[in-house]
């Protein structure tokens, strides 16, 4: 694993640990995961399970940076599925990097497994129309992306909704 992926996994948990401890959108079930992660553009870029949500996220690369962004600016970022749209994030430990929250609260997952399979396809679906990736990924519209949750957790007997 990069070095800059595994500096993410460490902080994004020390803050699961800490500032998101017994926070109610918190699912105890889900731990901090990095999944999917690939080069692109000169950097990095895949999906992070956290207890609290699934996002995309984009690290700087060894000799590409990320523009640090002012709380109320965004950043648009192509990629092979479509653009998406970015926050800036600064931690100490880890530098700048930016990230794409897709899913919060993550609620209605019942385990760890079951969220970090919607990430592995999320990561597939992000890059799919890169050629190599595009028959690996299901085809899917967004209300049936935005209702994978729901999907999960009914298939683990709980759960009822799309994504709130």
């Amino acid at each position: 694993m990069n070095q800059a992926i595994a500096t993410l996994e460490a902080v994004f948990d020390e803050i699961a640990r800490s500032r998101m401890a017994g926070l109610p959108i918190v699912n105890p079930a889900l731990r901090v995961e990095a999944v999917g992660f690939r080069e692109w553009q000169e950097r990095y870029a895949g999906v992070l399970v956290t207890p609290w949500s699934i996002s995309l996220v984009l690290l700087p690369g060894q000799d590409a940076t990320l523009e640090q962004l002012a709380p109320d600016k965004r950043a648009t970022w192509e990629f092979p599925s479509g653009s998406y749209e970015f926050m800036g994030l600064v931690e100490p430990l880890l530098g700048t990097c930016q990230i794409c929250p897709l899913i919060s609260p993550v609620t209605e997952f019942a385990d760890h497994a079951s969220a970090s399979e919607l990430a592995q396809e999320i990561a597939r679906a992000v890059f799919a129309a890169d050629g190599s990736e595009a028959k690996a990924a299901p085809q899917m519209s967004r209300r049936a992306f935005l209702s994978f949750p729901a999907r999960y957790a009914s298939s683990q007997g709980e759960g009822q909704g799309g994504v709130g």
